[in-house]
């Protein structure tokens, strides 16, 4: 597959909910961020912390929305392992039918058919306000820096 392919088979696999196949994307050991998160960055350095990722976080965010990848870019780069990817998640709140989109950013590079790298670039707060954990932001913005709870 191209990663091309394999980046549509992580944003479509994400929004179906394939949660136990999206860990097959990725490399054993590989590099997974997310710089724009408000709770930190996180990083997922292996497919079994991915496993953990996608079984945990994922069923809980489809609790509270539904959503499908649109206006899909995909740039291509000098390094052939590398795409640079824009799109939007478009879906709804379940608990109101309030419709969001969120824009997002991917950075991956893609090694022998597998995401080595990513860094995922998203509007982490329109999905915040979508899934009601403002109030879970905002206490965590209130932690002094560098406290447990702030990291």
């Amino acid at each position: 597959m191209t990663p091309e392919e394999i980046f549509l088979k992580l944003v479509h696999g994400v929004a179906d909910r394939d949660f136990a196949a999206l860990p097959e994307l990725y490399a054993e050991q590989t590099d997974v961020r997310h710089p724009m998160n408000p709770f930190g960055d996180h990083p997922l350095r292996s497919r079994e912390e991915l496993r953990q990722h996608f079984g945990g976080l994922g069923p809980k965010v489809m609790e509270a929305v539904r959503f499908q990848p649109e206006n899909i870019r995909v740039h291509q780069t000098t390094d052939p392992e590398v795409i640079v990817a824009e799109f939007d998640y478009a879906g709804t709140v379940l608990a109101t039918g309030e419709p969001y989109r969120t824009p997002c950013i991917f950075v991956l590079r893609i090694r022998d058919g597998l995401i080595v790298e990513s860094r995922d670039y998203i509007d982490h707060v329109t999905n915040i306000r979508a899934r009601g954990q403002s109030e879970a932001l905002i206490a965590t913005l209130r932690e002094p820096a560098g406290s447990p709870a702030a990291s």
